[in-house]
């Protein structure tokens, strides 16, 4: 297994050089037409397979359906749906990209679901998004508002077929907690490509977990920013490919104010000819961001041969006055002695293969706070090893 570390606070007070991050300084708009339809060799379009696009980036892909969002919520949110000249769309982020910015143009109506100010919610809400259907394509917009000291679970359940892409936004108020779960379990048609805005408030706490399973093509672009000091966000995720799914994620968290918090961990098993997994971890430092504490890890699990796995965190620091900042990355195959010890204590290579990879995705899995949630995607991790005869 190969791995890269790095712990950077000692070494900047050294005088250290550190690279840059591919995306610390990146372009953003809301008009199309700014950015340049990509070819596949740009730096954040190298790893996606364009063909299989559909159309998203370069403005063939015309709407030509609608997704169909379900509520469960708690009683004490509200959930709206307001057309395009609602002030309070667009202020957690701007599209970094052209599916995004397109995705931006493109939709009609978009959904705000609001947690009020000091109040607490009884219960998760889950918003259940079904695709616009096969052969169909759709553009989308959500936004998930916390209020100040407000509480909330929210769950954003992906599911059916088509083509759709969209911006989801989470305005995080002072002072509020706030626990989101985004899972992707399309059907094996599906293509879907996502960016989501995370701005947290004045001592916000944020816990973003990405679940992603299903889809031919799934790409998930979260980036989180602080709006003041004493911000605090985990970034999550679990995800796991078959043969010929292409999943993708790219995260940026953008620490530009002092005293914030970031923790990344993104966990990822891929199995069959040609499963392909993708994670870009980018985090910067500005100057002014004092006293900042960051680290993201990005672990993978080649399962079978004819899997690929790329993964490339990014670091770039512009102040030396940091509590601690670091990455980590590697991927590779089952651990011959984890395998060798379980089995001279009894175990069957079958079952010894299968509680190594549930002792992989551990860590993650015990940190999702929503049982039923947590209880499918041990389901389907099951079902997965059971497709492979693991």
């Amino acid at each position: 297994m190969s791995v890269t570390e790095n712990n950077v606070s000692e070494a900047l007070r050294e005088g250290a050089v550190i690279p840059a991050a591919s995306r610390a300084e990146r372009f953003t708009s809301y008009d199309v037409e700014a950015f340049e339809v990509p070819g596949g060799r740009e730096e954040n379009w190298r790893f996606t397979p364009m063909k299989r696009l559909r159309g998203l980036h370069d403005g063939s892909a015309v709407a030509t359906g609608e997704i169909t969002l379900e509520a469960d919520a708690a009683p004490e949110l509200g959930i709206v749906t307001v057309g395009r000249d609602d002030p309070r769309l667009g202020q957690a982020g701007v599209p970094s990209d052209r599916i995004a910015a397109q995705a931006y143009s493109a939709f009609t109506k978009a959904t705000i679901v609001t947690v009020p100010k000091e109040t607490k919610a009884s219960k998760p809400s889950v918003l259940r998004i079904h695709g616009p259907g096969e052969d169909k394509v759709a553009y989308g917009h959500l936004q998930v508002r916390a209020e100040a000291f407000a509480e909330a679970v929210i769950v954003l359940d992906h599911v059916g077929s088509g083509t759709y892409a969209d911006n989801v936004e989470f305005v995080i108020g002072d002072g509020a907690k706030v626990t989101v779960v985004s899972v992707q379990d399309w059907a094996d048609d599906a293509v879907h490509v996502s960016e989501q805005h995370l701005k947290l408030g004045r001592d916000a706490a944020l816990r973003h977990t990405v679940i992603t399973l299903g889809g031919d093509l799934v790409r998930i672009s979260p980036t989180a920013t602080f709006a003041d000091k004493g911000g605090d966000v985990e970034m999550l995720g679990v995800y796991f490919a078959d043969a010929g799914q292409h999943q993708e994620h790219r995260l940026f968290v953008d620490h530009a104010v002092p005293n914030c918090k970031s923790n990344v961990m993104y966990k990822g098993a891929l199995q069959g000819e040609g499963a392909h997994t993708v994670w870009i971890g980018d985090v910067l430092i500005r100057a002014a961001a004092e006293a900042t504490d960051t680290y993201e890890l990005n672990r993978n699990l080649v399962l079978t041969p004819g899997a690929r796995a790329d993964s490339v965190p990014n670091l770039e620091i512009e102040t030396g006055e940091i509590e601690g900042a670091g990455h980590a990355s590697a991927t590779g195959r089952f651990d011959d002695e984890q395998l060798f010890y379980l089995q001279s204590r009894g175990i069957a290579e079958e079952a010894a293969r299968r509680l190594v990879v549930r002792g992989f995705f551990h860590e993650i899995l015990v940190k999702i706070d929503v049982p039923e949630v947590r209880e499918r995607l041990e389901a389907a991790i099951e079902a997965e090893l059971e497709a492979v005869g693991a």
